[in-house]
């Protein structure tokens, strides 16, 4: 299987490999409407049994991932609740403005909207730093790892690669619980 994987080619790690090295980089971001402050997709070369690898890795905040877990909960509640949901979509107008929810999915928007307050005040959710590998992923090796810091910049990053690939890293085994900042709901 690890054969046919483009992730483990050798020519596909070679061209990565200069890529990088012109760029003076350890790491290429790939591009993502997701990435932000607190979550960024890139690829970095490693090793995976002996052999080199490109990694496929997502790392986020703690922050981040409890707000994902939070999230996830409430909607499985609301899933509960309103037989019919299946998530609220927003869409745009031609003019790109947000069109109206209709009165069922507001509702259920603020159900939700509650049901993550409660959540957050009861700290019913908590989160630890992690670091998953997903060995069956289409493009090398798939990696998700949560960090306790405030922001996913350059230096984080370069910091979980050498730790990574130095098999260094010492997770944080605290569980944490966040509640969401007030500009959040203003």
């Amino acid at each position: 299987m690890l054969a046919q994987n483009p992730g483990f080619d050798p020519k596909n790690i070679s061209d990565l490999k200069e890529e990088l090295a012109k760029d003076n980089s350890l790491y290429k971001v790939i591009p993502d409407d997701e990435n932000s402050e607190e979550f960024v997709n890139f690829y970095f070369i490693g090793m995976y049994e002996g052999k080199e690898v490109i990694y496929d890795a997502a790392l986020y905040t703690l922050r981040l991932h409890h707000s994902s877990e939070v999230y996830e909960l409430a909607e499985h509640e609301a899933a509960k609740k309103f037989p019919d949901f299946n998530g609220i979509s927003y869409d745009e107008d031609e003019n790109g403005n947000m069109i109206p929810l209709d009165s069922e999915q507001e509702e259920i928007g603020w159900f939700i909207t509650e049901i993550i307050m409660d959540i957050e005040e009861d700290e019913r959710v908590k989160v630890q730093e992690f670091v998953d590998l997903d060995t069956h992923h289409d493009y090398g090796l798939g990696l998700d790892a949560a960090l306790n810091v405030e922001t996913i910049d350059d230096a984080v990053i370069k910091q979980f690669i050498k730790e990574f690939n130095d098999d260094t890293i010492e997770l944080d085994p605290t569980a944490f619980s966040f509640q969401a900042e007030e500009e959040d709901f203003g």
